[in-house]
């Protein structure tokens, strides 16, 4: 009787060789170098690179086929990231080194010019999208989830927490307050922005509702203003919105004091499109290994998960990070 055949494992020399090949260009070096800290479409990179997209195919082909590359489909659309090295796979040091050095490659004037044309396109999408539908807000932020279905998984992981008495919480995109409440009750100064006027009149009114007198409402971009560090900062289902949500995660860390909490509640990658235009999200949901890498890369570390399973297919996942303190030296006796 014939042994069962092994499983084919990759070829060392195969793999870096793919990784040699896959490396050995410059325009390829240079997009993994602008996926450093963000994932783009097919479309979107052609742009930014100013190719046609048959061309820029051919090369996130040949990055993909090497593993430097991971993909999610967004309905017709394909959306590539960097794909982290596999600890002891075949040419993972290779692979590590190779990302390591693309970062430290410098962007073209035009390139970065064009990505910022992407990022703004984007915002713009998600702005319009809101002024647009305002008056849906509730209905339509129920249609995937809305506040009732993660708010006492939050407040489990908010209240496990050990924050003193004047304990400051910042909430980025309150919508129409529905959390402001809770956070109020918690802290001893609650801020919260928004940068949508209309958005933040809801939740000023229910501030006037629950007669919240330790809260303020601020109208400004979150990664544009820079309001005072808290111990707490709070993202219900807003990072989907963001056009630079890597990006946005990091500015956001710095918002969190040393010692401090960065609560998140994102849904988990999907492939339900038709959020994009009923809900206008710009992105289908996040791998929570995705979401991970990003906060790692902000300086943040990864405490308690809680995941939750929607009867609509979708699953949110609620995150909790923390900003360490700085390492001190004790002096010696």
């Amino acid at each position: 009787m014939n042994a069962p055949h092994a499983l084919t494992r990759p070829d060392p020399s195969e793999q870096l060789a793919s990784l040699c090949k896959a490396g050995g260009d410059v325009l390829r070096l240079q997009i993994l170098r602008v996926l450093a800290s963000d994932s783009f479409g097919v479309l979107e990179l052609a742009q930014i690179f100013a190719m046609r997209q048959s061309g820029i195919s051919h090369h996130l082909k040949v990055l993909s086929q090497a593993g430097l590359l991971a993909t999610r489909r967004e309905g017709t659309a394909i959306f590539y990231r960097r794909a982290l090295a596999g600890s002891g796979e075949p040419g993972s040091l290779l692979h590590a080194a190779l990302l390591a050095e693309a970062d430290a490659l410098p962007l073209h004037p035009a390139v970065q010019q064009r990505i910022a044309e992407v990022q703004a396109q984007r915002s713009a999408a998600a702005r319009d999208f809101f002024a647009r539908t305002l008056a849906r807000f509730r209905a339509q932020q129920d249609l995937i989830a809305g506040l009732v279905q993660y708010r006492d998984s939050v407040l489990a992981l908010l209240d496990a927490l050990p924050f003193a008495a004047e304990a400051t919480a910042l909430e980025v995109g309150p919508g129409d307050g529905g959390f402001l409440p809770d956070l109020a009750r918690r802290f001893a100064r609650v801020q919260a922005l928004d940068n949508n006027p209309a958005m933040l009149e809801l939740a000023r009114q229910r501030c006037r509702e629950e007669g919240l007198e330790n809260v303020e409402l601020i109208l400004a971009d979150a990664l544009q203003a820079a309001p005072e560090a808290a111990d707490c900062v709070v993202l219900n289902m807003v990072l989907h919105h963001f056009s630079e949500p890597a990006a946005a995660l990091q500015q956001l860390a710095r918002q969190v004091r040393p010692g401090g909490s960065l609560l998140l509640t994102e849904l988990c990658s999907h492939h339900q499109d038709w959020a994009r235009e009923a809900c206008g999200d710009l992105w289908l949901g996040f791998d929570q290994d995705t979401l991970s890498d990003w906060a790692q890369r902000a300086g943040l570390l990864a405490g308690e998960s809680l995941y939750i399973g929607l009867r609509n297919g979708f699953q949110l996942q609620v995150r909790h990070f923390t900003r360490p303190q700085p390492f001190t030296m004790t002096p010696s006796a």
